[in-house]
């Protein structure tokens, strides 16, 4: 069964994995990029999803996927809503950005992976370790439910050696239900306030996301 995105237990922010992004650790990173002024996670650890679940998270008591919207039903990210995604700007990097954690959540709302791996470059482990996540869901047939990411504070910084844009953002992901990989049981998931951390890098005229890193506050 696939692991969860971030436990409760990693009180760190949804800041998927900057710093440490290239220490080729097989789990998600969840360090986020010290230019951004994030503090590093706690020992709990965890995986780098966008949900907290753990100790607070319930068993819905519907099973399977009766309380979810058909993944067939739940659209596809448009790249016309994030204008400029394609400029080489700081807008374009922010753009690109939210394009990508759209693209990540709707892989967990559907299995669809292909644009989603189009999005980062090997060097994001994060990035990759939630894309083996959504892979594994889809292997099981399983799914979250409907969900949406609100944003409420974007904090870019200045680029550096490793990074072209580094874009931090605080959000919330709204309540939905996941499988558990301990059970197999879904679970409901209540809303939380994440950090989230982002670095770019431009090539071949797009942006790429390089490192990624992910906290939780509930």
């Amino acid at each position: 069964m696939p692991r969860r995105l971030l436990s409760a237990a990693a009180a760190c922010a949804f800041v998927l994995g900057l710093a440490a992004c290239g220490d080729g650790s097989d789990d998600p990173v969840t360090s986020a990029p010290p230019s951004i002024d994030i503090d590093a996670p706690s020992d709990g650890g965890g995986d780098a999803s966008p949900s907290s679940g753990g100790d607070d998270a319930e068993p819905s008591d519907g099973g399977g996927n009766e309380d979810t919207t058909a993944a067939s039903d739940i659209p596809a990210p448009d790249p016309a809503d994030y204008p400029g995604m394609d400029e080489n700007t700081e807008e374009g990097a922010i753009q690109a950005s939210r394009y990508f954690l759209a693209s990540m959540l709707w892989g967990y709302q559907t299995g669809e992976t292909d644009e989603l791996a189009s999005l980062f470059e090997k060097s994001c482990k994060t990035c990759q370790a939630n894309l083996e996540n959504i892979e594994e869901l889809s292997d099981i047939g399983e799914y979250w439910s409907e969900t949406r990411v609100t944003y409420e504070d974007i904090v870019p910084s200045d680029p550096d050696e490793t990074y072209e844009a580094i874009i931090g953002y605080s959000a919330t992901i709204s309540p939905h239900t996941e499988p558990d990989g301990k059970t197999g049981s879904r679970i409901e998931v209540p809303e939380n306030y994440y950090q989230m951390g982002f670095g770019l890098n431009w090539s071949e005229g797009r942006w790429v996301i390089s490192g990624l890193s992910i906290e939780v506050f509930e």
